[in-house]
C-alpha cells in the first residue's frame, strides 16, 4: 500500500457514535464510507448516470480502526463493463496518538450498476455523450 502516491476519495476522522462495545469503529460505518468512495471512482468514468451497489465482496478487515483516527478511502478502478463498474478500495488509518504510523485496516471490491430513472440497466459510455 502506497497511499502516499494518491489522493484518497474520501478521508474522515471517526467519532465515538461509530463504535462498538469493544471501543473500535463498526464495520457497517467502514462499509459505508467503502461504498462511498468507490461511486466517487464510478462518477468519474460518466457522472451523469445514478450508479447503484450490486455487490461488495472481498471484503477484509485486516485491523481495527479508533476513535480519531484519520481515515482515508483509496480508490482504483479495476473493470468497466458496459452497465457495470468494479472498483477496488483500500482503507488506511492514521493512528492518532502516532499520526506517523499508517495501517491498511481494510480493502474492499465493490460492483456498481448504472440505472435510469426507472432503476433499469443503462450503457455507462453512452449516457449523455
Amino acid at each position: 500500500m502506497t497511499s502516499a502516491r494518491r489522493d484518497p476519495a474520501i478521508r474522515t476522522i471517526l467519532m465515538p457514535k461509530d463504535t462498538n462495545a469493544a471501543g473500535s469503529i463498526f464495520g457497517g460505518i467502514i462499509l459505508s464510507y467503502i461504498d462511498l468512495a468507490a461511486v466517487v471512482e464510478a462518477q468519474k468514468l460518466n457522472p451523469r448516470p445514478r450508479f447503484v451497489t450490486v455487490a461488495m465482496d472481498q471484503i477484509v478487515f485486516h485491523e481495527p480502526v479508533f476513535v480519531g483516527d484519520l481515515v482515508s478511502f483509496y480508490t482504483k478502478l479495476v473493470k468497466v463493463g458496459r452497465t457495470s463498474v468494479t472498483v477496488d478500495v483500500d482503507v488506511v488509518a492514521q493512528r492518532r496518538h502516532d499520526p506517523s504510523q499508517e495501517v491498511q485496516v481494510t480493502e474492499a471490491r465493490v460492483v456498481y450498476v448504472a440505472v435510469d430513472e426507472d432503476r433499469r440497466p443503462i450503457p455507462i459510455q453512452s449516457v449523455g455523450e
